[in-house]
């Protein structure tokens, strides 16, 4: 059975028949896909609006079945639009191929076609698993898969962009001479161009979405623009905090890190500013992700694919604008200290890691929990290399290992004096806030550490489950599985990650809780993309080496972009886009009547008077001589009661805001209920804005 090879430059017309095949089976199967996706309407709203919803289905000749909020979309028009876009894409990437690459057409039509279409078949695989758990009955495997389905979808889209990327620019792109190598290892790594570039464009874009979000007056007070007041009444001599909290706010977390911006703010006392040094500050994060890729992989260009993905990363992208709008929050500026102090520990320089793991604690406590293990992973790292030191002078075991045994040891105990004694101590006895997020574990911290440690039943229950899996999945697959590739560096991650899952206010990385667990997972990607060749050597894989890691560096920054399709907020999202979305661009970043209207509120609040306002107005008021909250929430500054403190000037009620119950001034309890004590401003915001002032007593 002798067979001929067929030269690179001849026309093979079985793998073009592949190819092609691939192009159609793949445009069906991601139609059948997009058929049961849009099917129902609790399942489509994972993608768009339900407007958009509405025209998707109406526009592909669907119809609607308004009872039971179901649609049917015939399969021959959304396959035709399918195929439209599968074969121009065909040709015009095919096109470009063969130019870039100085093939024939004909070649790469053939490449592109059988390596890049092959992922449209992913979704086919996706369906036919849904379809086998629907029929057998399996509901949970069934609502899974539904629930994981964007995931399945970003994988295809990675997939086919990183097989296009990685025929535009072939490995020897990738290649640098020995004497560049030996530079990367004993020289400072410089940045190139193209990373400050996207580092540029990433601070850009966020601080301008952050600063049109505060002038829309969107960006609440409380966990937001409350640490500006922070620094306000430093300055004023009102002490370390915000009148939302019960003193000062070392009862509430042991956070400081943003008190560094302080030389800053006296030149520009702005809650402006610090959104632009949080964006700044997770921006440059980047800067030692470079570095410590280059390091370990001997390539710029991964490098900067690292650089691309962390700025793409949307559970990133979320720690600055998170699901409700929050913006700034000191926990995220612990994000660049953390990589810059893994950066210094990878070269082994003790004393800047111990500065840059301090300067991270003070970004928030819950740093020291990623402290722990580290600690045991540069004791283990050490012990390692110990063994291969073949030398007769090399270091006893002790000495080895203290290093790492002494920073966990430390973090525990830190951890443990501040949950258990200094946060408490602030709180004039009461137990730390967030004992409550672990309930099932028991009502007080040594019930929940005590049940977490030593009731496996109830901790199995608590973890294994399907939103442990899919909170798994939104951290790993937008950087393309690279931290697996590292798994003594994504073990580090392990013990936050446990109780990210078993935290009851949020299961997903929309919010700020897995800011220290981010930059566990992007070193963990770093180094894991550098040990592609030493995995395939390890598991005598037939894959070229070159070619493998080639693909595996482009397909991680379009991991993070393909996922950031489907759950970033920022202009790379769908809900960026869709204007039935809560997140259309032109509805938070075109400030509207409400903000035009506040404007004339302003002049009538003198800066000595002291002020309670709703949430999103509230943080134009924490220049004023006091800034109270108003709101059901009962605050230690009224000594818990209902209504605002006694020493209140002025009320300000937001009748539009998002979660606004007060439309008219005879539904404000205080004007209600004391006529002869308020005094009603007369309306000039055309009912956006109440004002009630404090009748004086010689009145």
């Amino acid at each position: 059975m002798n067979q001929t090879t067929t030269p690179p430059s001849q026309f093979d017309s079985r793998r073009f028949t592949y190819a092609l095949l691939c192009v159609l089976l793949g445009s069906g199967a991601v139609t059948l896909s997009i058929q049961s996706i849009l099917s129902n309407l609790n399942i489509a709203t994972l993608y768009v609006s339900a407007t958009l919803w509405q025209d998707l289905v109406r526009n592909w000749s669907g119809t609607i079945e308004p009872t039971t909020q179901s649609a049917l979309i015939p399969f021959f028009p959304l396959m035709g639009y399918l195929l439209i876009i599968s074969i121009t894409t065909w040709g015009i990437g095919s096109f470009l191929i063969s130019k870039v690459c100085g093939s024939s057409l004909s070649m790469a039509f053939t490449n592109w076609g059988w390596k890049g279409f092959r992922w449209w078949l992913l979704p086919a695989a996706w369906e036919l698993l849904r379809i086998t758990a629907f029929v057998m009955g399996w509901t949970s495997l069934e609502s899974l898969l539904l629930a994981t389905s964007q995931f399945w979808f970003s994988l295809t889209i990675a997939g086919w962009m990183a097989t296009f990327a990685s025929l535009i620019f072939p490995v020897s792109y990738f290649e640098l001479t020995p004497e560049s190598l030996e530079a990367k290892r004993t020289q400072t790594i410089k940045i190139p161009f193209g990373a400050w570039l996207m580092i540029g464009l990433f601070v850009s874009l966020f601080t301008f979405m952050n600063w049109r979000l505060y002038e829309g007056l969107l960006i609440p007070h409380g966990d937001s623009a409350m640490y500006e007041e922070h620094l306000w009444n430093i300055t004023h001599g009102k002490g370390f905090r915000s009148y939302l909290d019960q003193g000062l706010f070392w009862g509430e977390h042991i956070q400081f890190i943003h008190l560094l911006l302080l030389p800053l703010y006296q030149l520009w006392p702005s809650h402006l500013l610090l959104e632009l040094c949080e964006s700044l500050a997770l921006a440059i994060g980047a800067i030692p992700l470079y570095r410590m890729a280059v390091r370990h992989s001997h390539s710029t260009m991964i490098g900067k694919a690292m650089v691309a993905a962390y700025l793409c990363y949307f559970p990133l992208q979320f720690l600055d604008i998170a699901i409700d709008l929050k913006t700034f929050r000191p926990i995220s500026l612990g994000v660049p200290a953390l990589l810059f102090a893994l950066d210094a520990i990878e070269q082994k320089r003790w004393k800047s890691a111990i500065l840059l793991l301090a300067l991270t604690l003070t970004a928030k406590e819950d740093y020291a929990i990623i402290l722990g293990p580290l600690g045991l992973w540069i004791a283990y790292q050490q012990w390692q290399e110990s063994k291969q030191d073949n030398t007769t002078t090399k270091p006893g075991l002790f000495k080895v290992l203290t290093p790492g045994i002494s920073l966990s040891l430390f973090a525990v105990i830190y951890l443990s004096f501040v949950v258990k004694i200094l946060i408490p101590w602030f709180r004039s006895g009461e137990q730390v806030h967030y004992v409550g997020y672990f309930s099932k574990f028991g009502s007080s911290l040594g019930e929940v550490v005590q049940n977490i440690l030593f009731n496996p039943s109830l901790l199995f229950g608590e973890l294994v489950r399907p939103d442990t899996f899919i909170y798994g999945l939104a951290l790993i697959v937008p950087l393309g599985f690279l931290p697996l590739f590292s798994p003594s560096r994504l073990l580090v991650a392990a013990p936050l990650f446990g109780l990210l899952c078993l935290n009851e206010l949020a299961h997903d990385p929309r919010h700020h809780f897995h800011a220290p667990i981010v930059p566990i997972l992007c070193w963990a990607a770093a180094i894991g993309l550098g040990n592609i060749p030493l995995f395939i050597e390890r598991c005598s894989l037939k894959t070229k080496v070159t070619a493998a890691q080639t693909f595996a560096t482009h397909f991680t920054w379009c991991s993070a972009i393909a996922t950031g399709l489907f759950f970033s907020l920022g202009p790379t999202g769908l809900v960026f886009w869709d204007s039935g979305s809560n997140w259309y661009w032109k509805k938070l970043y075109l400030p509207g009547e409400r903000a035009k209207q506040f404007t004339k509120v302003i002049p009538l609040i003198p800066r000595e008077s002291r002020v309670a306002s709703t949430d999103f107005v509230h943080p134009r008021f924490t220049h004023h001589a006091r800034s109270y909250d108003y709101s059901d929430y009962r605050r230690k500054v009224n000594d818990y009661r209902s209504g605002v403190p006694a020493d209140t000037d002025y009320i300000i009620i937001d009748t539009q805001h998002p979660y606004s119950q007060i439309k008219s001034p005879d539904q404000i309890p205080e004007y209600k209920n004391a006529p002869n004590q308020w005094e009603l401003i007369p309306d000039q915001t055309d009912g956006h804005f109440i004002i009630l002032k404090r009748k004086s007593e010689t009145n």
